[in-house]
C-alpha cells in the first residue's frame, strides 16, 4: 500500500517537473518572440528616422545652397545684365540670409553630435537669468511685429541668479521663442514669463497660441531629427534639432525642460533651472507663473 502511494507521488512529481519544464520553454519562446518583435520595431523606426533625416537634411542644405549659387551667379553676371544698385544690394542680402541659415543648420548638427558624444562643454558662471531671457525676447521683437504676432515679456524682479553658460542659455530661449513664433499664425501671441519657484529655483515659461501638438507628437518633437510633419509640404521648415538641443542644454545645466501642448490651442514649454544660491521664497514674495493651456 505504501509502495503504491510512493509510486503515485513519484509519478505526480515527475509530471509536475515535466509541466514546469514545458512552461519554462514556453515562457522562453514567448520572451524570444517579444524581444525579436521589439528589435524589429526599433530597427524599422531607426531606418525610418534615418531616411527622414537624410531627406530633411538634403532639403535644408540644398535650399540655402541653391540660393547662394543662384544669386552669386547673377551678381557675377551683373555687367551683362546691367543690374541696378538696389538689385545688387537685394541679391547680396539674400545670399547673406541663405548663408546664415546654412551656418545655423550646420551648427545644430555639430551641437547635437557633441552633446550625444558627451564632449559638449559649458562655461559655468553666475549670471542674471533675467538679462538672458530679456535679451533673447528682444531679438524677436521685429520678427513678431512683421508676422502680426504679440510678443509679451513678463519677468519677475525676484528671479534668482543661476550658474550657467549665458551663450548656451540664450541659445535655449532663442530656440524656444523662435519655435513659438514660427508655429503661431498671424493674430496670435507668444508670452515669455520668468519667476522664482517655491523651491528657490528659476522657472521660465514660453507659451504660444499656435497650432499645438498631440501628446504623441511631443515625443517626436523632442527626438533629434524628429519632425512632427516630415513632408517637404509642411508649412514650416526646420531640421528637427531645436527642441532636442534646448532640452539637452537645459539638462547639462542641471535643469528640466517639459512641454504641454494641445492641438489647435497652443504649446507651453517650461524650463526649470536650479538657482545659484537656492533659498526658500518668503511668504509674501512668492510669484506664480500663470498656466496658459487647459489641463
Amino acid at each position: 500500500m505504501l509502495s503504491g502511494a510512493f509510486g503515485n507521488q513519484k509519478t505526480s512529481s515527475s509530471l509536475m517537473n515535466e509541466y514546469a519544464s514545458l512552461l519554462g520553454d514556453a515562457l522562453l519562446r514567448h520572451r524570444a518572440r517579444v524581444a525579436e518583435h521589439s528589435a524589429r520595431v526599433e530597427a524599422e523606426l531607426a531606418s525610418r528616422v534615418k531616411s527622414e533625416f537624410i531627406a530633411n537634411m538634403s532639403h535644408e542644405l540644398r535650399t540655402p545652397l541653391n540660393a547662394i549659387i543662384g544669386f552669386s551667379k547673377l551678381l557675377a553676371e551683373r555687367g551683362e545684365r546691367r543690374l541696378a544698385a538696389a538689385e545688387v544690394a537685394d541679391y547680396a542680402n539674400l545670399i547673406h540670409d541663405a548663408a546664415g541659415h546654412l551656418l545655423a543648420v550646420i551648427n545644430n548638427i555639430l551641437d547635437i553630435s557633441k552633446i550625444q558624444s558627451g564632449k559638449y562643454a559649458l562655461e559655468a558662471r553666475e549670471l542674471s537669468l533675467a538679462e538672458v531671457v530679456s535679451a533673447s525676447a528682444s531679438s524677436f521683437r521685429l520678427m513678431a511685429q512683421s508676422a502680426g504676432l504679440s510678443l509679451v515679456e513678463n519677468i519677475s524682479p525676484g528671479l534668482p541668479p543661476v550658474l550657467g553658460d549665458s551663450v548656451k542659455l540664450r541659445q535655449v530661449f532663442t530656440n524656444l521663442i523662435s519655435n513659438a513664433l514660427k508655429f503661431t499664425r498671424c493674430g496670435g501671441s507668444v508670452t515669455i514669463a520668468a519667476a522664482p519657484t517655491a523651491q528657490g529655483a528659476a522657472a521660465v515659461v514660453v507659451t504660444d497660441t499656435g497650432v499645438g501638438m498631440a501628446d504623441e507628437d511631443v515625443a517626436v518633437a523632442l527626438t533629434p531629427f524628429g519632425q512632427v510633419d516630415a513632408t517637404h509640404a509642411r508649412w514650416r521648415e526646420g531640421t528637427g534639432l531645436g527642441l532636442p538641443i534646448a532640452k539637452a542644454l537645459v539638462q547639462l545645466h542641471g535643469g528640466e525642460l517639459s512641454i504641454r501642448s494641445q492641438k489647435d490651442v497652443g504649446t507651453e514649454v517650461t524650463v526649470l533651472l536650479p538657482a545659484r544660491r537656492a533659498q526658500p521664497a518668503s511668504a509674501g514674495s512668492e510669484t506664480t507663473l500663470t498656466r496658459g493651456l487647459p489641463s
